[in-house]
């Protein structure tokens, strides 16, 4: 038994529920789009930053739940991923250290790329998008 696209499957699932509570859960419900977007500010970012970040975590996470435009989705997220890593390089290493560290960020975004070259494996949703159209059926 071939179970390679399920456990591409459970690797888009999870991906996508991470991206999913970080951007909607805490950045949308948590702080509000107006607390991410002063957060952002406070680091020396345009505010309106922290609105696409919490939008497109938000977005990429339906996406890969759903296992829609899997690699768009993924790609599209890296930035964002690269940009938290960046973020948090000067805080040490491990996630726990004062204002979280790089591992988990990095881990992340390490998992974008690997979801982008994988696709979406098995229960996804796939969207007809560069399909040829069925042809009719003739007598």
């Amino acid at each position: 038994m071939n179970t390679q696209p399920h456990a591409i499957a459970l690797l888009r699932i999870s991906l996508g529920l991470v991206l999913l509570a970080h951007g909607f859960v805490l950045k949308i419900l948590g702080f509000g789009l107006g607390g991410t977007m002063a957060f952002f500010g406070s680091l020396g970012f345009p505010p309106i930053l922290g609105a696409f970040v919490a939008l497109g975590e938000t977005a990429a996470g339906l996406a890969l739940i759903a296992g829609v435009l899997v690699r768009p989705a993924s790609l599209l997220v890296l930035p964002i991923l690269l940009g938290a890593t960046w973020q948090h390089a000067g805080q040490g290493w491990l996630f726990t250290s004062p204002g979280g560290g790089w591992e988990f960020p990095a881990l992340l975004s390490v998992l974008a790329l690997a979801q982008a070259g994988l696709g979406a494996g098995s229960f996804a949703l796939r969207l007809p998008i560069g399909r040829p159209a069925a042809l009719p059926q003739t007598a």
